[in-house]
């Protein structure tokens, strides 16, 4: 590979001045890049994306090397995935294309193969005009700040005529279908060797995504009787009105058939959200509290220690603490939870919305995994979701409302608004110590997310209102 530092274009023939007009201040934002195809995410972006990827993974990796590449079922998942494959193998990587695939399959083989690094095109559980570009480690998790910052950078000197980038090797692309049944066999092989689910009745929304393929083969397999919402990968309706952000469904669903319960994937499965028998949402707080407690009864739980973020409610905290176990906030983002589970050792994390790391199997969040190792957890306590959840806690009243705020520098530096500190800062003296409020905006979103929490559930309802009147008159 040579790099000249020229003013010359790229070695790609066309305008890359538009395509340097065109991008946000931060490229990578709290999970990858993503953005609506067409603006933000092209086929000549994705391409340069893939050059400046290998460069940099040749620079601190190896100077050959297998990436491997996984989508959902959007469609633009195709043309994103072939444009950076084809950056990649402009410098002489290999890309190994495994398909339609969770993006924890991804995160798997790159962690199990002698691959220098893997990528997962999916939007998550966006909409289906959104797509996005994940990147992992040869570890299987995230790329550290310092690759990703690195790729970026190149990819900005490169658009603009800074660096020139050339190889006179080209790698291959290979079709590897066939190594997501190395994944599959991986999550079998988590559980109890002597539990199977027969008998049991299970609904799975898959949302038109990634886990079209693999969740109900691998509940099937474990002999459950399986009933699918949105079988099929369809690109012109991933998650709409569906998985793990639209539950109405599933809820019916899970009543209609008499299941023991149900669960509904996002786009790319890596996130789940459960439904027990009487149609209750089981969240990301209920899932970590009843493993962490069965991870705890059996001393596999370090320091009794679960990690969760700002979001988890109040009375989950309190009933684990009760419990004699410690807990950990951090900020909003799987990343920032893995980044504490590290530091801490702690073997059981996640978020409110259904994303959860288990490192006694995995060092990504698994939204298949977790649906398995759960409906394991009720086998072996009596096939009763409801009893589990009955006697778990009693969650304080918490209402999360989304305003839409295009304006991207506004959305991000929303602290700057004075009128919304100040009206916070009146919802938190009113409420005391008997509620908390949270306002961010979305990592991945255009929207700003007010949350309140209180003992007191009219309090909670007419201070998320006041605030997201607010929100709305300073920022739209």
């Amino acid at each position: 590979m040579v790099l000249s530092l020229t003013k010359n274009s790229s070695p790609l023939d066309y305008n890359n001045s538009k395509l340097s007009g065109s991008l946000p201040d931060k490229l990578f934002g709290t999970d990858g890049i993503r953005g609506k195809v067409g603006d933000l995410l092209t086929a000549n972006l994705a391409l340069e994306v893939g050059v400046a990827a290998a460069s940099v993974w040749q620079e601190f990796k190896s100077p050959q090397g297998v990436v491997i590449i996984g989508q959902d079922s959007r469609n633009s998942s195709d043309m994103l995935s072939m444009a950076i494959a084809s950056g990649l193998t402009s410098l002489g990587l290999e890309v190994w294309k495994v398909g339609l695939c969770p993006t924890p399959c991804v995160a798997y083989l790159t962690k199990t193969t002698d691959a220098i690094g893997g990528i997962m095109i999916s939007a998550s559980h966006n909409p289906p005009e959104d797509n996005g570009i994940k990147f992992f480690g040869s570890e299987g998790t995230k790329l550290d700040k310092l690759l990703t910052s690195a790729i970026e950078k190149t990819l900005r000197k490169n658009i603009d005529g800074g660096i020139q980038l050339k190889s006179s090797k080209c790698g291959k692309t290979l079709e590897q279908h066939h190594l997501v049944k190395n994944y599959s066999h991986f999550l079998k092989t988590s559980l109890p060797s002597d539990l199977d689910f027969r008998g049991m009745r299970i609904v799975l929304d898959l949302a038109w995504g990634a886990a079209v393929e693999l969740a109900p083969s691998m509940f099937q397999a474990m002999g459950a009787e399986v009933i699918s919402l949105h079988p099929q990968g369809d690109g012109d309706r991933i998650n709409v009105n569906c998985g793990s952000t639209h539950l109405g469904k599933l809820q019916e669903a899970v009543q209609k058939y008499g299941a023991n319960l149900g669960f509904a994937f996002d786009g790319d499965a890596d996130r789940v959200m459960a439904v027990d028998a009487q149609g209750r949402i089981i969240c990301g707080d209920y899932i970590l509290y009843l493993w962490g407690k069965y991870l705890k009864e059996c001393h596999l739980l370090p320091d009794n220690l679960l990690v969760s973020t700002v979001m988890a409610n109040l009375g989950f905290e309190l009933a684990w603490q009760k419990l004699g176990g410690k807990f950990i906030r951090t900020a909003v983002g799987d990343q920032y939870v893995q980044a504490a589970m590290w530091e801490t050792g702690a073997m059981l994390g996640g978020e409110q919305s259904g994303h959860i790391l288990c490192h006694h199997h995995h060092f990504s969040g698994d939204g298949i995994q977790t649906a398995l190792q759960l409906t394991a957890l009720v086998r072996q306590q009596g096939n009763c979701l409801v009893s589990l959840v009955n006697d778990s806690f009693t969650p304080y009243p918490q209402v999360l409302k989304n305003v839409k705020v295009e304006n991207r520098e506004k959305r991000l530096n929303w602290q700057d608004c004075i009128p919304l500190q100040n009206a916070i800062a009146k919802a938190e003296e009113a409420m005391g110590n008997e509620g908390r409020v949270l306002v961010r905006p979305s990592g991945t979103e255009p929207l700003i997310r007010v949350m309140i929490e209180a003992q007191n559930e009219n309090l909670v309802n007419y201070w998320t209102d006041y605030l997201v009147k607010i929100v709305q008159q300073h920022f739209n």
